[in-house]
């Protein structure tokens, strides 16, 4: 696995951090960089072997440590066994990164209920059962931040459970930032484009050529773990219940 990191500064130095999804893509890129900023990082994905790879990489990157649970997002009871594992590890849990996702690419008139489910058990559900056990263990000072999507706001035929989830992620947001604030904890959004990880490319309406990009609307991976770092630190304390568009001004332009 071939990594680069470019950062300055250590925001996360002595902070735990919890990423889902992040065995490859803007989940891999986000671990990287806060490891790289001095957090010790739990990398969540299903895959175990994958998980293990990540862990590795985040520690050559300069993370102090890093710690690989393999965990299905949309099984609840192993979420809390995650989060057991990781205040068991390093007694602290500072930063949570939904960012696990799924989509299905299907006609609104042949998609079933199983289908509907798959998606949102994952990409909303997932996220909520990471969200309340950060809000029921972290404490004050803690950052939640939600990967949401373009289709959110500007979607296209045959994503609509993943276009669904990703704007209910975002209410999910904002009602979690009226909440935590009272707890102390913080919770924002970002909303990535075309970015260039293998969800992107394996979209069919992007392989037949119905959905097109100029390549300068394609962003990378590290762009968008940019944005996450900037929310999850304390130089972002002012900000809650934002959504940070990261897009290439993609939606200025649909």
């Amino acid at each position: 696995m071939t990594v680069t990191t470019d950062v300055q500064g250590a925001r996360f130095t002595g902070k735990v951090a919890i990423v889902t999804g992040s065995s490859s893509g803007i989940g891999l890129a986000t671990a990287l960089r806060l490891g790289a900023e001095g957090a010790r990082v739990v990398i969540i994905a299903t895959d175990a072997a994958r998980c293990e790879e990540a862990a590795r990489a985040v520690r050559e990157s300069g993370a102090p440590d890093a710690l690989a649970i393999a965990c299905d997002v949309s099984d609840e009871p192993a979420v809390v066994r995650a989060v057991d594992a990781t205040l068991a590890r390093w007694g602290r849990l500072d930063v949570i990164v939904n960012n696990a996702a799924r989509m299905n690419f299907r006609p609104l008139a042949e998609l079933t209920r199983e289908e509907w489910l798959a998606i949102l058990e994952v990409n909303l559900l997932g996220a909520f059962y990471f969200l309340r056990e950060g809000f029921r263990r972290m404490d004050r000072g803690g950052t939640i931040v939600n990967v949401a999507s373009v289709h959110a706001i500007e979607t296209s035929p045959l994503v609509a459970p993943y276009a669904a989830s990703k704007a209910a992620l975002l209410s999910l947001t904002r009602s979690a930032a009226i909440e935590g604030a009272a707890k102390g904890l913080r919770v924002n959004a970002v909303i990535p484009g075309a970015i260039d990880t293998p969800m992107l490319w394996s979209n069919p309406n992007v392989q037949s050529g119905a959905e097109k990009f100029d390549p300068a609307e394609v962003g990378k991976p590290e762009d968008v773990a940019a944005a996450i770092a900037f929310l999850a630190s304390a130089e972002a304390c002012f900000i809650q219940g934002s959504a940070l568009t990261i897009d290439g001004g993609r939606l200025d332009r649909l």
